[in-house]
């Protein structure tokens, strides 16, 4: 993989700079580990002022370093100078550009290894969550009653329009169940065993709605 990365400096002059006549670059830019650092040597001559013969040598190292993310690999790669420009500032002032390039930049590969415990967790948070549903009675009309294998102990003579199947659920009591669907106990004991009542007994509500 490739990776551009770009550095900016002012150079500033003693004296005014009315042209460039010449300029180079050259660096001696190394590699360790994950950092890349050295210089760039900056020279060339200018001209005081426009209408001057005379031409002026000027010569810079300019610092340079960067530490790259730790999971690039710089062992094989290659750092090139991509791009190059300049610019005069204020006739004292010159910024310099330059684009560094590092090619057959390798990346590490990541592992990713599965958190049995967290994923268990996960799993049992999950199961816990569907058994704290709330499990709605479903309504059967009367008519119906008797294909259904749990309503055998009813009889045409029942005054009741309709009756629905509660399962239960953990921390359901016979009181919170009479006072959720407004019966009476001893309407349910006509219609269920309510001596052994446990998690997951289905049991009939009579109601007129």
């Amino acid at each position: 993989m490739k990776k551009n990365i770009p550095f900016k400096k002012e150079i500033i002059f003693k004296d005014n700079v009315a042209e460039i006549t010449s300029i180079s670059l050259e660096h001696n830019l190394n590699k360790k580990e994950n950092s890349v650092y050295g210089e760039f040597i900056i020279s060339g001559e200018y001209k005081i002022n426009q209408t001057s013969i005379n031409t002026e040598p000027f010569f810079y190292e300019l610092p340079f370093e960067i530490s790259l993310d730790e999971r690039y690999i710089l062992k094989d790669a290659r750092i090139t100078i991509d791009d190059f420009y300049y610019e005069i500032v204020n006739d004292k002032i010159l910024i310099i550009n330059i684009e560094i390039l590092i090619d057959k930049l390798e990346e590490k590969e990541i592992i990713i290894q599965e958190d049995t415990r967290e994923n268990f967790d996960i799993q049992n948070n999950i199961t816990e969550i569907k058994s704290q549903e709330i499990i709605q009675p479903r309504c059967i009309e009367k008519e119906d009653l008797f294909d259904n294998p749990i309503f055998n102990s009813l009889s045409d003579n029942d005054t009741y329009k309709s009756y629905s199947v509660y399962i239960i659920r953990e921390n359901d009591t016979i009181e919170s169940i009479i006072e959720k669907y407004e019966v009476d106990l001893e309407q349910l004991e006509l219609y269920n065993d309510l001596k052994e009542i446990k998690l997951g007994d289905k049991i009939i509500i009579p109601s007129n709605d």
